[in-house]
């Protein structure tokens, strides 16, 4: 696998991790379960460390590819 497409997987994973709390922790609020609201607000902050790591890797490919065109 290559490096674009192993962060736009863990984009797309962030993205996922991150709908499916805001998910759980409307249903949290809705219901008065804290415990769900708090499952949600794992799955975001697990959705932005992901989207975190994408954008890292995009960042080091692109020095990465301007160091080799040098």
């Amino acid at each position: 696998m290559s490096s674009s497409s192993s962060s736009a997987q863990d984009r797309t994973e962030g993205t996922l991790d991150d709908a499916k709390g805001r998910v759980k922790g409307a249903v949290g609020n809705l219901t008065g379960d804290k415990k769900q609201q708090g499952e949600g607000m794992l799955d975001q902050a697990k959705g932005a460390v992901k989207q975190g790591v994408a954008d890292a890797k995009d960042k080091l490919n692109d020095m990465k590819d301007k160091a080799s065109n040098q």
